[in-house]
């Protein structure tokens, strides 16, 4: 991957409130598979007495690992939607779980898909999102009377020393 991505540095919490129906998005940053699994669980845990805990995550720069789980809701109601927000803001690295207490009125298709898809825009507001830009790293051995050329020329093109 030689594009700008956008990853998840600190994760954080949204919370919406649709027809007495409580949606709290946690999202988190994840590298792997395990992380977010690890962290689903947590959440299964954190939040036990809840009627569903959705969730969706995006692992990887190349060739992301990409899974999503609708928990009990209808079919492509919650997860799909949550996914498709990691998506559309292009995020590597990052699961959101969103938790459902059930409030009592049933939101029909359209509105489960605008509700989950929400409580995860709130959950990413309150993250930290950074933009990666691959590199490449070089050593460059030169004498210490061409370092000050040589860093003023890396200014002038942009490029970062490291050291």
């Amino acid at each position: 991957m030689t594009e700008p991505y956008r990853i998840c540095y600190e994760g954080g919490q949204g919370e919406i409130v649709e027809k007495k129906s409580r949606f709290i998005a946690n999202v988190r940053p994840v590298k792997t598979e395990e992380e977010a699994c690890a962290f689903i669980e947590e959440m299964r845990k954190k939040y036990w007495d809840a009627r569903h805990n959705c969730y969706a995550y995006v692992c990887g720069e190349r060739n992301p690992l990409m899974k999503c789980s609708d928990d009990g809701e209808p079919s492509q109601t919650a997860g799909r939607p949550m996914l498709d927000v990691l998506l559309g803001q292009d995020l590597h690295d990052v699961c959101v779980v969103v938790t459902r207490y059930f409030g009592g009125t049933l939101l029909g298709t359209g509105g489960l898909v605008r509700a989950y898809s929400q409580a995860v825009k709130e959950g990413l507001a309150a993250s930290r999102i950074l933009t990666k830009e691959p590199g490449r790293k070089a050593v460059i051995t030169v004498d210490y009377s061409a370092a000050g050329r040589l860093q003023y020329l890396f200014a002038q093109m942009e490029l970062t020393v490291l050291d």
